[in-house]
């Protein structure tokens, strides 16, 4: 089992095709592809039978948290995924992650078995699983991603994700990456991350595109696409 922490503030904007060819441009002289290219990153989101912890994220507390199962495309049983607790305090991201394999971690979240070792951030998590009590896989996302460095900081990074699929069912990282779409066609999300300041020239690029940050959460989007499909059916409304 290994253990990782991250602190970064992390901005979003949503963009059309335009936009994003005219940023991708921009970058050329600046950002670079990192070596996996294009990868889909698949999430397990846990949460309580009344959905507590995406319903408090939605109030937008100066505090909230998260626990998700991920991995990057579809697991094995035997292969490693990421148990990872993302926090965010005033603007500013916190993630604790452990990795082990998929039926471990599975056994692990449904409360069938202990962390293989103990760690401060299996403590923390361990912590908030007792907090929250009955944690249950929710929703399922999965999108593709392409990642981006900076040559002259490395602390800069830069993620296009396309391609975001939700489901409420068959919940399990062990299976296709498959679900309903979160955007419009030809849309993207942008995910800039960074300990520091903007860099002047994304600034600029972002700014000449009127590319606008946005508050986006892809749970919190298909939590309120599942809200309003629920009204519906409860109305007699038929949802496809």
């Amino acid at each position: 089992m290994s253990s990782g922490t991250f602190q970064r503030h992390e901005v979003k904007f949503l963009l059309n095709r335009k936009q994003r060819m005219a940023l991708e441009l921009a970058m050329q002289d600046h950002m670079q592809q990192d070596q996996y290219g294009e990868s889909t990153i698949c999430s397990l989101y846990y949460d309580t039978r009344d959905f507590r912890l995406i319903r408090r994220s939605m109030e937008k507390p100066v505090y909230k948290e998260k626990l998700r199962l991920r991995s990057y495309g579809p697991a094995q049983q035997d292969g490693m995924v990421f148990v990872e607790l993302k926090k965010k305090y005033d603007g500013i991201v916190y993630k604790r992650r452990i990795s082990m394999k998929e039926a471990q971690a599975s056994r692990y979240l449904a409360g069938e078995t202990h962390l293989p070792e103990d760690s401060q951030i299996g403590r923390e998590i361990d912590w908030f699983k007792k907090y929250y009590r009955e944690l249950l896989p929710a929703v399922y996302l999965c999108y593709d991603r392409i990642a981006y460095f900076s040559r002259e900081d490395a602390d800069l990074r830069i993620t296009f994700d396309r391609n975001i699929r939700w489901r409420d069912q068959e919940l399990t990282l062990v299976s296709a990456p498959w679900g309903r779409q979160l955007l419009q066609p030809g849309q993207s999300l942008l995910e800039i991350k960074t300990s520091s300041a903007i860099p002047v020239w994304l600034a600029k690029a972002l700014s000449e595109n009127n590319i606008r940050m946005t508050t986006f959460s892809k749970y919190g989007r298909a939590y309120t696409i599942m809200q309003e499909r629920n009204t519906m059916r409860e109305r007699g409304v038929y949802c496809a």
